[in-house]
């Protein structure tokens, strides 16, 4: 899923190509994508874009009268930006906003079909959709400590969630409590402040440092390759692979569509967090201690 990063990228490029330009046209090729039917979409078009901005992980097209588009992309979901009037893709193509520049198209892989637009009107209908999460960028840290103490998680789940913490989600996550050699387990309210203050810190300098990573690699086009995985991570997606701080394995924690990636040696002192699966299979054999597998 596009998370913070790649959402500031994305936001940054429909800046450059679409702001001040008039929506000539709607198209929609899945109807399903479409989450909302009052105003109509079609009042959408002839609408000049008076701004662009990010809604956690959704991202806003603001039109003339008060209108605003919300694209949320989910897992699976990609913009690209095409020729004029462009033909839609088939299979993954599910909608095209066209311009006299050039053609918005939402793109969808996979079968399971989440992402979504919904058009509302009003500033008060706009700020239904945003989820309440704290924008860590902009925050202090007595701010972001206030945050992470509210609600009794694991810092993976505190930080993954939408209305305590705005646009982070399971990559940066991972990267993030790499960064911190914390525990993706460890609960939020029996963390020490200078855990939390190491934390905060992590979070920004991750945060900033991709969002620079991938703005350079777009430069002044359009994110052309938008993925939860990069060779450049440090754990995330790195199963197997040598920790670059430390050269032990990355394990693993998988979980319905997710999977929670960490370094036991630097997050954990060495203990091996059960997995789901695995550990209940191997019960008693399931091991402890990355000692016990390397």
């Amino acid at each position: 899923m596009p998370e913070l990063p790649d959402i500031t990228v994305y936001e940054e490029a429909l800046q450059r190509h679409i702001a001040g330009r008039t929506l000539e046209r709607v198209r929609i090729a899945k109807p399903f994508v479409l989450r909302s039917f009052d105003p109509p979409v079609s009042e959408a078009a002839g609408r000049r874009v008076t701004g662009i901005s990010r809604i956690g992980k959704r991202l806003v097209i603001s039109l003339e009268g008060d209108l605003h588009i919300v694209i949320h992309l989910m897992i699976a979901g990609r913009l690209r930006w095409l020729e004029a009037g462009a033909k839609m893709p088939g299979r993954v193509g599910l909608a095209s906003f066209d311009f006299e520049s050039g053609t918005l198209l939402l793109t969808e892989a996979g079968t399971k079909r989440r992402a979504s637009i919904t058009l509302v009107k009003g500033h008060a209908a706009l700020e239904a959709v945003d989820r309440g999460g704290l924008e860590v960028m902009s925050a202090d840290l007595e701010g972001f400590a206030e945050r992470l103490r509210r609600e009794n998680h694991t810092l993976k789940r505190s930080l993954t969630d939408p209305r305590l913490f705005s646009g982070i989600g399971n990559a940066y996550s991972d990267e993030i409590l790499h960064r911190a050699r914390l525990s993706p387990v460890k609960q939020t309210r029996r963390m020490t402040d200078q855990e939390i203050e190491t934390l905060f810190l992590a979070t920004k300098a991750v945060l900033t440092e991709w969002t620079a990573r991938l703005r350079a690699e777009c430069g002044d086009g359009f994110p052309a390759k938008v993925t939860a995985f990069h060779d450049e991570m440090a754990v995330h997606g790195k199963f197997g692979q040598p920790c670059p701080a430390c050269g032990t394995p990355v394990q693993r924690i998988r979980y319905a569509d997710n999977e929670t990636n960490y370094c036991p040696r630097c997050q954990t002192d060495g203990k091996l967090l059960a997995d789901r699966a695995l550990s209940r299979l191997l019960k008693q054999d399931w091991p402890k201690s990355i000692d016990d597998v390397v």
